[in-house]
């Protein structure tokens, strides 16, 4: 075990940005799925200078991308945990593995649910579906302007989405009805996520605000974040990380979009004396992945590649940086849900040693490389501290 105590530990979270094929995708539905493989080749062959000299291209094969010498320590993790939602992932690559998946609802929620919700908020609701978020509100927003009713809607992840206009129902009262549907959601349907999810227009041109707020369960276990608030390690997020452990032992700047993401690991890099720097970078998933749009997550990766110079050059000797992501979430598919897949791992920092990792079991391996990092005994996963330190 390695102390570096007074370094600093950027984990970032491509949301949604998976490599591939693992042993158990089909059981979930998503055989083929490969979120980066499927779009290099939809865009014939990735054009990532940066990222392929770190070694993107050697975790996987990708369609225009090589794997020579590579800068960084590069690999693969394979889910372990029940799902392929972002709370599951998060929970996961801080030492914390599920067993029993969370609920999901593929006829929509049941009317003990819905009947105690309209009670409770003084509002119907309509839809109650799984859908595409964008395409609900196609559908029922003209509905909701005339009736004040909730939009309710799932997916096939464990989620209960409350869609509503910002200027027929305030930000505040929507806010109060995700609380209240936190507070209903328990036991048997106690879903990962109760999501805020505002919007404006009018019908033919709607179009979702960056309000959005995430309501999860907390975890049911202590995780990585709990252990290292124990030590006394500083923790500072960056995006939606905060929502996904309930705001325990980790607060958050939200952005967003990437952009805003690069610019809050930015500052945070400029200051951060020591500590874990956590991040979530969503719009691989929440942008792109979820609307099937194959362009515009090409363009987003192109944007990471364009900005991750700026940020591995804020790194001290001594700190580490990781890239990889929680699931994934292929544009080229049908679906627009997430996807069960492999995620990437690529690990550099000032006197990092350029080796494989190969493929780690779990995304745990990745918390425990934190938990090691930070001095203390990994819970659950294999470290590769010593693999990429010397």
């Amino acid at each position: 075990m390695i102390s570096h105590e007074r370094g600093r530990f950027a984990l970032i979270v491509l949301d949604g940005l998976g490599i591939g094929e693992c042993p158990d995708q089909d059981d979930y539905g998503d055989g083929g799925s490969d979120t980066l493989g499927n779009v290099a080749r939809a865009v014939g062959g990735l054009r990532l200078p940066f990222l392929q000299s770190l070694g993107l291209g050697c975790c996987r094969p990708l369609s225009g991308m090589s794997c020579e010498t590579p800068r960084a320590a590069y690999g693969v993790a394979l889910p372990r945990s029940k799902g392929k939602d972002s709370t599951s992932g998060h929970w996961e690559l801080c030492e914390l593995i599920l067993d029993v998946p969370f609920p999901t609802y593929g006829d929509g929620f049941p009317p003990e649910i819905i009947d105690e919700f309209s009670r409770v908020t003084g509002r119907g609701v309509i839809a109650n579906k799984p859908a595409s978020g964008t395409v609900v509100i196609d559908e029922y927003g003209a509905e909701q302007l005339a009736t004040g009713s909730w939009i309710v809607y799932t997916s096939a992840d464990s989620v209960f989405q409350v869609a509503a206009h910002e200027e027929l129902i305030p930000l505040d009262e929507l806010y109060a009805a995700c609380e209240t549907a936190r507070g209903i959601l328990v036991g048997e349907h106690a879903v990962a996520r109760v999501i805020a999810r505002p919007f404006v227009g009018a019908p033919g041109s709607w179009e979702r605000t960056a309000s959005r707020r995430d309501f999860s369960l907390a975890p049911v276990a202590d995780t990585l974040l709990d252990r290292l608030a124990g030590r006394g390690v500083p923790r500072v997020g960056v995006g939606k990380v905060d929502d996904l452990f309930a705001a325990r032992n980790i607060t958050s700047r939200h952005t967003p979009t990437n952009r805003d993401a690069y610019d809050g690991i930015a500052a945070a890099l400029r200051t951060m004396e020591s500590g874990l720097l956590f991040v979530n970078v969503i719009e691989f998933d929440q942008s792109w992945g979820h609307r099937n749009d194959v362009a515009g997550l090409y363009r987003g990766l192109q944007e990471l590649d364009t900005a991750l110079p700026e940020l591995v050059g804020l790194l001290r000797p001594g700190d580490l940086m990781v890239l990889t992501a929680d699931h994934g979430n292929d544009p080229t598919t049908g679906s627009t849900d997430h996807s069960r897949e492999a995620v990437p791992i690529l690990v550099l920092g000032p006197g990092v040693r350029a080796s494989a990792l190969g493929t780690r079991q779990t995304f745990a391996d990745i918390g425990a490389t934190v938990a090691d990092y930070f001095g203390m005994e990994p819970r659950v996963g294999t470290s590769f501290l010593t693999e990429v330190m010397p």
